[in-house]
């Protein structure tokens, strides 16, 4: 379970490296071609789509990926409800994109919506055969499909931007991202649904589904009203500024942690009858996740001025030191994508849907109070908000595993001082080399922050190092053990 759990882990993870690697390409390029209102708008749009997402799939892939077992009515049902409820909220989304538009104060989201509307069809058909794939742990099929999924569009997206589409380049890239990676789960699963809908399946995937589409459609309804709240208060530039510092930071965080709520998720289902067990992977996790997705961040935090005009041309100062917060913040909460895999992976959505729904309330309201104050000071409050959600989190874990408060707190505190260390070094580095070529003054903060990060990590964390060589190591062994499931129509 070790060796595979890892080896899903690195697939994913070089998935990402590769999708981001070239993906930065693409936005780079695009960033010149386009303006910040066309992001904006994309960015406005992008925001509505997930709420319909969740209404297609009702949290059913989720139960099917952690269930006990599966069967051939189970399955056919959810992937009936989601096919059916896709194609009617496909519509209804067609149909009150002027609503939204509204809300945004811009036209522009109208027909952008209504194209982008085709997305839960293809989402809502794609779900039951990617949470097969996921549940069979086939990483490696699903890093390749996702790869190969956003490579095409990328390309179609800067064929576009350069014939001069606009805003239709992104909203083409969005469109394509989701075609093939239907079509591809599709044909790796080798499931076929029969003709049958089981009432009693449906009420039993409904009842843990509402709880995971409660965490999800909160966590929409928050970033929905996020964006209303800038482009009302601010406008449609500074979502496009904020939304520049977002994805830049989220291009750090998919490229180190994107792997771990899928893969814990699992891993977690399977070993959650034996608390010793699950007690000691998740507290293993927990020390490997601040490490690998903490000393990234920092360098972001400390480096995001360099990075920013390099990645994305001149004239996206206003994102500048709200990429460097955000950094901040996500290295204060990088445990929660490790805990988020556990409370589903345990079959308990419940509890972190009321979490979810404390934090992401903190979170609008943060931003509804200091958005009259700009973009920074929003950027300082979701740093807040972080704070305190990380702590809310200890005592929630602490309770499920049955473990001392210490023991799940305790890592945290090598976080704050790897992350303080690293990050006052890489800004002396920043201050006394800041007359030197971009590149260069970039390159040595980078090393700095590094050689910092691991020597702390030595001292007070001494065998975290040795162990994710292990990991490696053991990922080797799960890449080689076959899935010798398949499925068949009906099966």
């Amino acid at each position: 379970m070790s060796g595979r759990a890892a080896s899903g882990v690195l697939w994913l993870t070089a998935q990402k490296w590769a999708v981001r690697l070239f993906g930065l390409v693409t936005i780079a390029v695009l960033t010149r071609l386009l303006s910040p209102e066309d992001f904006g708008t994309v960015a406005a749009a992008s925001t509505v789509l997930p709420f319909f997402y969740l209404l297609a799939d009702l949290g059913f892939a989720a139960y099917i990926v952690q269930a006990d077992k599966t069967d051939a009515r189970m399955l056919s049902t959810a992937f009936w409800f989601s096919l059916g409820a896709g194609v009617v909220l496909s519509a209804a989304l067609f149909a009150v994109s002027p609503v939204f538009g509204a809300v945004f104060r811009d036209e522009g989201v109208v027909p952008v919506l209504q194209t982008l509307s085709l997305c839960v069809i293809l989402a809502a058909a794609g779900s039951v055969p990617t949470a097969l794939l996921r549940r069979d742990m086939r990483f490696r099929t699903l890093a390749w499909q996702g790869a190969t999924g956003a490579a095409i569009a990328q390309v179609v997206a800067l064929a576009a931007a350069f014939s001069g589409w606009g805003v239709w380049a992104l909203v083409a890239q969005s469109l394509v991202a989701p075609s093939i990676s239907t079509v591809l789960a599709w044909t790796a699963s080798r499931w076929r649904p029969s003709f049958a809908f089981a009432a009693s399946d449906f009420r039993t995937m409904a009842t843990f589904g509402g709880q995971v589409l409660g965490v999800e459609f909160v966590a929409m309804l928050r970033a929905w009203g996020e964006a209303a709240v800038i482009s009302a208060t601010l406008g449609m530039a500074a979502l496009g500024f904020m939304n520049i510092a977002l994805r830049l930071v989220q291009i750090v965080q998919d490229l180190t942690g994107s792997a771990i709520v899928p893969v814990t998720n699992v891993a977690f289902a399977k070993i959650r009858n034996t608390p010793a067990r699950l007690r000691s992977a998740y507290l293993r996790a927990l020390r490997l996740t601040y490490f690998t997705m903490s000393l990234p961040l920092t360098v972001l935090a400390v480096t995001a001025p360099l990075i920013l005009p390099i990645a994305f041309g001149d004239g996206w100062e206003p994102s500048y030191q709200v990429a460097q917060i955000l950094a901040l913040a996500g290295t204060l909460s990088v445990g929660a994508w490790l805990d988020h895999g556990l409370f589903y992976g345990v079959g308990k959505p419940g509890v972190w849907f009321a979490y979810a729904l404390i934090i992401d309330a903190l979170t609008l309201g943060a931003t509804v109070l200091l958005a009259p104050r700009g973009l920074v000071a929003i950027a300082w409050g979701f740093l807040a908000v972080c704070i305190v959600a990380t702590v809310s989190r200890w005592f929630l874990t602490a309770r499920l595993l049955h473990a001392r408060l210490r023991e799940v707190a305790g890592p945290f505190g090598y976080l704050i001082v790897a992350v303080g260390i690293s990050a006052a070094a890489g800004w002396a580095i920043v201050t006394v080399a800041g007359s030197l070529p971009v590149w260069l003054c970039l390159s040595l903060t980078a090393m700095s922050v590094a050689v910092v990060h691991l020597l702390v990590t030595r001292v007070m964390s001494p065998g975290v190092i040795p162990e994710a060589l292990g990991i490696i190591a053991q990922s080797r062994v799960g890449a080689r053990i076959p899935v010798v499931r398949r499925y068949r129509k009906g099966a």
